[in-house]
């Protein structure tokens, strides 16, 4: 694999069965001392003239002739060297590093021993045909893995930054927190930051994948990566550079690779076992029938046939390139998976559990009805507003943005948040609290039943209370996203036998929400650590395949962290969804759950295409070239046609 950019690194195996980390014994990624596709097809031509020119010696009236003979032999052993060379030099230096069994070593072998047998032109044509397949499955790779490399373009070169009443151009990593930076038309956000001046449009689709340019005007945030349209931008940085939203990104698809699936653990191990039990086959090939009589030459020649056919170089490269391929085509989506062990998990999933608030609903809370009691509503918004004044729950900031103003801090004195029921705060020197029907009978001011009942079920219910007294409620409603229902549907089309939402909502809100999603079950009410009971019990049921949580990757980081894939959405920006989901969506369109889903199993699919059909192809082969029927032509089909087949099915896992 031959990417221009080094910072990727190769997700294959090498044939020796250990990860590819970087080193220059690796002949299919970009290091320093890899070669490029043009060089690969520029030596595989020079060989074939050479091999080109040896056949026409050999056809030519005087090919008897001992000149004409070295001549032919030279031209042959030219044709091997401008091919094979480098196959020979890293055989050599594995030998001595102590990787003995790998793709190199069998190739060198093989041809050696053709070589010495006389076998001029097979030798020669096998590795011609060894370095054009390689060749054409770099280039293959290489074309695999644009949609992950395209996302390397995204960071950021440089910042203009503001200082000492000039413009400076640096690099964003020298950026501080609260600095001023001038985004002109055109450029590219280079760090997570909030509009201060001016207005524009940003095109988001390179994270996002969404084709509408969003507005940016003054207190705006932007996340780094975006590109700035027409308007120029001046914004204060909020992040740096090592903690924005493009870097921690760009370092989750550089990983993707650290966690491999069952299946690519299961090609390391039979690597190792296998490449050195296919050599210890072919030295019992060459030599047993000699205690029987026959001949040496004959039975060496189809031990090395055996060697060149049992090259497992189609089940390491295709393997993991197929899964790698899977993780760029869901990237270029806007699904970023942290590994491909969670392709595998994905494309088994049978239960899917799904948080309310941002993640089904557009989290965007509105204050609907109003209801005091003993005070006017001015005062009740007056307490209400003071209590969740320093909440960053969605509903506490309803609240606050229904009022218009900020309020006076200086009022507040002791504060917490009561997780699941609501917040307390001392105002003006006596307790208030906001939060459910619970809170209110723990504080002792509980509403009558007269008032509870004319409360409408059509959104969340937050109930006050100041100096022990109940002073009313309001009503905070949420709506669906447009895709949600939809989503389910189509998770249930993909196999997905039961869906189910966990929620710290009230009853009645999280029936009306289950009823328009159609799901299986609903569980209402929820702390955060009764969210991890209820999943456990969902797991603990579905002992036949995995399950899916989608939250939004801040409030339900316990729950994420629990599940067998924790699906963070709609929270780009959020450094808790990027840390602690196994999946981060990088928009908040629902419909990206089911694709990935989706795109999961196709790559799945490919892998175990692959699979069968590279030992079903070699044992045939191994077969018919252990009994001399299949020859050192058939030995390079059965090893490099295979191979390349094979990357070449492993890359339309990128595309979906």
């Amino acid at each position: 694999m031959n990417s221009t950019d080094k910072s990727l690194k190769c997700d294959t195996v090498n044939y020796g069965g250990e990860s590819c980390a970087g080193g220059d014994n690796c002949g299919h990624c970009d290091h320093d001392k890899g070669e490029s596709v043009k060089t690969g097809f520029i030596r595989a031509g020079i060989s074939v003239c050479f091999f080109a020119l040896g056949l026409a010696f050999s056809g030519s009236a005087v090919a008897d002739s001992p000149l004409i003979e070295l001549l032919i032999m030279l031209s042959f052993l030219a044709s091997y060297c401008s091919a094979g060379g480098e196959t020979v030099f890293n055989a050599i230096r594995g030998l001595f590093k102590g990787k003995l069994f790998d793709e190199n070593f069998l190739m060198t072998v093989a041809t050696a021993g053709a070589i010495a047998l006389g076998d001029y032109p097979e030798a020669a044509s096998v590795m011609i045909l060894y370095r054009l397949g390689e060749t054409l499955s770099d280039l293959a790779v290489r074309r695999s893995e644009r949609s992950v490399a395209h996302l390397m373009e995204l960071r950021p070169q440089f910042a203009n930054v503001e200082r000492a009443g000039l413009i400076l151009r640096i690099a964003p990593r020298d950026i501080l927190i609260g600095e001023t930076i001038v985004i002109n038309p055109g450029e590219r956000v280079p760090l997570d930051c909030v509009v201060i001046s001016g207005e524009s449009d940003i095109d988001t689709s390179a994270l996002t994948g969404e084709p509408m340019m969003r507005y940016a005007g003054k207190g705006i945030e932007l996340i780094s990566g975006c590109v700035n349209g027409e308007g120029l931008l001046k914004a204060r940085v909020l992040k740096l550079y090592a903690d924005s939203t493009i870097e921690k990104i760009l370092a989750l698809v550089e990983s993707a690779g650290s966690k491999k699936a069952h299946t690519e653990r299961f090609i390391t191990r039979f690597s190792r076992v296998y490449t050195p039990a296919v050599v210890a086959a072919a030295i019992l090939i060459a030599f047993v029938p000699l205690l029987f009589g026959a001949e040496f030459a004959q039975w060496a020649h189809r031990a090395l046939v055996f060697l060149v056919i049992s090259c497992p170089c189609a089940l390491v490269i295709s393997v993991p390139l197929t899964y790698f391929a899977g993780v760029g085509g869901a990237a270029k989506k806007g699904i970023l998976i942290k590994g491909t062990t969670y392709i595998e998990l994905l494309a088994k999933a049978s239960v899917c559990v799904f948080d309310k608030t941002g993640t089904l609903t557009n989290g965007e809370f509105t204050v609907s009805e109003v209801y005091p009691s003993g005070v006017t509503e001015q005062r009740l918004f007056e307490l209400l507003t003071l209590v969740e004044a320093h909440s960053n729950h969605p509903i506490a900031r309803s609240i606050t943005a229904h009022i218009g103003k900020s309020p006076d801090l200086s009022r507040i004195g002791e504060y917490r948040i009561i997780p699941g029921r609501g917040a307390y705060a001392v105002i003006d020197g006596k307790p208030c609290y906001a939060g459910n029907l619970d809170l209110m009978k723990e504080c002792g001011a509980n509403p009558r039943d007269s008032e509870v009942r004319r409360v409408s079920s059509g959104g969340s219910a937050v109930y006050a209370s100041y100096d022990g007294k109940y002073i009313g409620c309001c009503i905070i409603s949420d709506s669906l996203k447009p895709d949600s229902v939809r989503a389910v549907r189509e998770l249930k089309r993909e196999g997905v036998s039961m869906t189910a939402m966990l929620t710290g909502d009230s009853k009645d809100e999280g029936e009306r929400i289950g009823r328009l999603m159609e799901f299986d079950r609903v569980y209402s009410r929820l702390l955060p650590d009764q969210k991890v009971e209820k999943l456990e019990a969902l797991i603990s049921e579905n002992e036949n395949g995995s399950l899916i949580y989608v939250g939004d990757g801040i409030n339900d980081a316990p729950v994420l962290a629990r599940a067998d894939v924790g699906m963070a959405m709609g929270a780009l920006g959020s450094d808790a969804a990027i840390e602690s989901a196994d999946v981060v969506i990088t928009d908040d369109n629902p419909l990206k759950v089911p694709l990935a889903v989706r795109l999961s199993k196709k790559t799945t699919s490919i892998v175990m295409q692959n699979i069968i059909f590279a030992l079903s192809v070699k044992a045939v082969f191994i077969v018919l070239g252990a009994f001399g029927i299949a020859g050192m032509w058939s030995a390079v089909f059965a090893d490099v046609g295979v191979t390349l087949i094979a990357v070449l099915n492993a890359a339309r896992a990128a595309r979906i």
